[in-house]
């Protein structure tokens, strides 16, 4: 509750009161000069950052690595480009804050490290804390097995 009213009623209000005071010192064509400078800045920003994090994924994933770290950017970088959409000085900066690299890779480990990530499938268990179970095999190592249909196994096809 306090996040919602925070979220949707304080930092609406405080953008258009810094908006309004800025547009008294520049001027109101300068204001908006900067707020669409600003959304463009964030938007290549956005770009670039969004590109070179699926890249990271990607490789991760080839070389059979857990990309959780790129999981968790993929999701910060998300939610500050949702923040440049909205019009204002404070969810912009906090939106470019926020895709700058050293930024958002401290805040998603320290998201991973707290456990605030929850996924469930492949090695992960879900729970009140996130953990790792490994399951890597060494090039070595051949697992065999057959593929029994159902109807060998006693069920019935539905």
């Amino acid at each position: 509750m306090r996040f919602s009213l925070f979220f949707f009623v304080i930092i609406p209000f405080v953008e258009i009161m810094i908006l309004l005071e800025v547009s008294e010192r520049i001027g109101g064509w300068n204001t908006v000069l900067v707020v669409l400078g600003t959304a463009v800045l964030g938007i290549s920003l956005l770009r670039r950052q969004g590109f070179s994090t699926m890249a990271r994924f990607q490789q991760r994933l080839r070389s059979g690595e857990l990309p959780a770290q790129e999981i968790v950017e993929g999701m910060i970088i998300a939610f500050c480009g949702a923040l440049l959409l909205a019009p204002g000085f404070i969810t912009d900066s906090i939106g470019i804050l926020g895709l700058l690299p050293p930024v958002r890779k401290a805040i998603a480990r320290r998201i991973l490290r707290s456990g605030g990530a929850f996924m469930s499938g492949g090695p992960f268990t879900m729970g009140s804390q996130f953990h790792y179970r490994e399951t890597r095999f060494d090039e070595g190592d051949i697992i065999e097995g057959d593929v029994v249909p159902d109807d060998k196994l006693g069920k019935d096809k539905d």
